[in-house]
């Protein structure tokens, strides 16, 4: 019964302490509106504004190109070649290759 009696003289002389450090615990870490959940929504909103930004940025380069399509006619020609890899009939194309890869024969076998 002493140690119960110990224990509540404690309590009751340091109510206001306790009291204090459990309120900064629950608004601090536990609950839905706490800080470290305002610290990770913050920290998402700045990557949504970097993918906005990327996707703004993309959005006025493929607005810009398509302006250039509907401009010059010859522009087509330039982008289904560079990019679809199209060609002409009358036009051969090489590709011209820098890999320095040996090719190993498959029929021939080693012992």
């Amino acid at each position: 019964m002493n140690r119960w009696y110990s224990f509540l003289k404690f309590i009751s002389r340091r109510k206001y302490l306790i009291v204090s450090v459990l309120g900064i615990v629950i608004i601090g870490f536990v609950g839905e509106n706490s800080i470290m959940k305002h610290v990770q929504n913050r920290m998402l909103v700045r990557e949504i504004k970097k993918e906005i930004n990327a996707y703004n940025t993309q959005y006025e380069k493929d607005e810009h190109m398509l302006k250039e399509l509907q401009r010059n006619p010859k522009a087509i020609t330039k982008i289904a070649r560079e990019q679809y890899f199209m060609k002409a009939d009358d036009e051969d194309i090489f590709v011209l290759s820098d890999d320095n890869e040996t090719k190993e024969n498959d029929n021939e076998t080693t012992e």
